[in-house]
């Protein structure tokens, strides 16, 4: 493989995958714990250093736009900030999703760690993923599926004047102050906001993994922004136009795993053909490594099976969910609920919530069935 610009990205998106996926092993950051704990006992510390990872990565985003340094554009991958808001999807893919990876025992980035320490059941949750999220963007199904019911719903927040859907531009529309200067305040609002929740609990602050759980998965995602978005951003393009063998996915993006576990699928379908490994994708492989690693390190790699048949049944409709419902949603708890949070946008809010409230629906009934 030539080094190039092309391959700097890759290279840069896998040794910052792997340390995350040796980091979230380590400190046991997970989103779906973080519901169970809150749901079933009643304990807020991971759910805590989530939305640290949420406040890091937002200032982080914030930080990086208004020095110049990066701009994320409406068109990002996935589009966070799409001026056609469709609070449809992000409802009920976000729904689904929650209620896959209570199933499953764990979010899309979860499942790749559990892959790393020797889960053979969430390897077949990623395999599951893998065939949905593939099938959902290389066949009709989307369109079948979801596009008939989903596009009446779209609203287009363009006669608002707003250029997207972040809440800083809404609110710029809407009140007529400088895109720039609120952009700062509201982004530093709710920085502050939820850094003042976060750090209010002394039980948090005793707990050091918990905040560099939280710390490093903020600073992971703003990292992945600055390398797909940043100074080499338009070299990157530049080069993928002209490449002989084009490669996929060439646009600024930050951690997510669904789609790029179906993307992983496709290049391993083809193996040989380069130009099909993604950011995404090295992503995935990274943080599968990273969790290796960390987890033979400690001694703490062993295969994992499924404990029975309710168990191997409840793990298959779990995987089946996160692929479709992450799919829909255009995103996971990383994916919408960091990543697309860090740009402030509606919708990632608006799926992150509908996650939680499915993941922590469904815990509910299997405690109360149980």
């Amino acid at each position: 493989m030539e080094l190039n610009v092309h391959t700097a990205v890759l290279g840069s998106a896998f040794v910052l995958a792997v340390v995350l996926g040796a980091v979230m092993a380590k400190t046991n950051f997970c989103t779906m714990g973080a519901v169970s704990d809150w749901v079933n006992m009643g304990h807020l510390g991971r759910l805590r250093a989530w939305l640290l990872a949420v406040a890091v990565a937002a200032a982080g985003v914030l930080v990086l736009e208004l020095a110049g340094i990066v701009q994320l554009p409406d068109n990002t991958l996935p589009p966070y900030r799409t001026a056609q808001f469709a609070w449809l999807r992000y409802l009920v893919g976000g729904a689904l999703f929650g209620v896959g990876m209570s199933l499953a025992g764990g979010c899309g980035s979860k499942t790749l760690v559990r892959i790393g320490g020797g889960s053979l059941r969430s390897l077949m949750v990623a395999a599951l993923i893998a065939v949905v999220a593939y099938a959902m963007f290389t066949t009709d199904l989307f369109n079948i599926t979801v596009m008939s019911w989903l596009e009446p719903t779209i609203v287009s927040l363009a006669p608002l004047g707003a250029k997207g859907q972040n809440i800083d531009a809404l609110v710029s529309a809407v009140a007529g102050t400088d895109p720039k200067i609120t952009r700062a305040v509201v982004g530093g609002l709710i920085v502050a906001g939820i850094l003042w929740f976060v750090f209010s609990s002394e039980v948090f602050r005793r707990n050091p993994n918990l905040t560099v759980g939280g710390v490093v998965v903020g600073l992971a995602v703003v990292a992945g922004w600055f390398i797909t978005g940043g100074p080499y951003a338009e070299d990157w393009r530049e080069y993928a136009m002209f490449a002989a063998d084009r490669p996929s996915r060439v646009e600024v993006q930050s951690l997510t795993f669904i789609s790029p576990i179906g993307d992983t699928l496709r290049y391993l379908m083809q193996p040989t053909r380069f130009s099909l490994l993604t950011f995404g994708v090295m992503t995935v492989f990274g943080v599968i490594l990273g969790s290796f690693l960390y987890s033979v390190a400690t001694r703490r790699f062993h295969i994992e099976w499924f404990a029975s048949w309710q168990d191997f049944a409840n793990h298959l409709i779990g995987g089946l969910l996160m692929g479709f419902g992450g799919f829909v949603a255009m995103g996971c708890t990383i994916g919408q609920g960091v990543s697309g949070t860090s740009t402030l946008a509606l919708g990632s809010f608006l799926a992150l919530a509908a996650m939680i409230a499915g993941a922590a629906v469904t815990m509910k009934i299997q405690y109360r069935f149980a």
